[in-house]
């Protein structure tokens, strides 16, 4: 048997969406992201340090015949961005001053902090520091 390699990143996320340009809207007008490396019917992408974040119609990545495998999803996804403490703070008051409903204010055991809010597609996001995954020490300064 050969000897397995290791796994260190993830590159790309997707999340699926009925109506690309409502999440373009949501994502580049709100969140402030800008498109990277693709737009189409498809879906479009976002650049995040040194990943990528995916936007497909589900009924269209779902299509056989495509140069990749066909897949897709129904129902909410999840993804979770990166936010210091006082990010997750701004993020909050930002979003609530655009009318963007706060579905849960979560304060974890290990003293991290999420703010959970969904996308129009129902797609569940989340602000949240990488201490919640012990991927970083608590920030002290904030």
């Amino acid at each position: 048997m050969q000897d397995r390699p290791g796994i260190s990143a993830v590159l790309e996320t997707i999340l699926y969406v009925d109506d690309i340009e409502a999440a373009r809207g949501f994502y580049e007008g709100l969140l402030g992201l800008n498109p990277h490396g693709m737009h189409s019917e498809l879906g479009v992408g976002y650049r995040l340090d040194r990943q990528m974040l995916l936007l497909f119609v589900a009924e269209l990545s779902s299509r056989p015949g495509r140069i990749v495998p066909s897949h897709g999803a129904s129902g909410p996804g999840h993804v979770a961005f990166t936010a210091s403490p006082a990010e997750i703070e701004q993020w909050k008051q930002y979003l609530l001053s655009c009318g963007i409903g706060i579905e849960q204010d979560h304060h974890w055991d290990n003293g991290a902090r999420s703010i959970y809010f969904r996308d129009p597609a129902g797609n569940s996001l989340e602000f949240t520091s990488p201490q919640l995954w012990g991927l970083e020490p608590a920030d002290s300064g904030e």
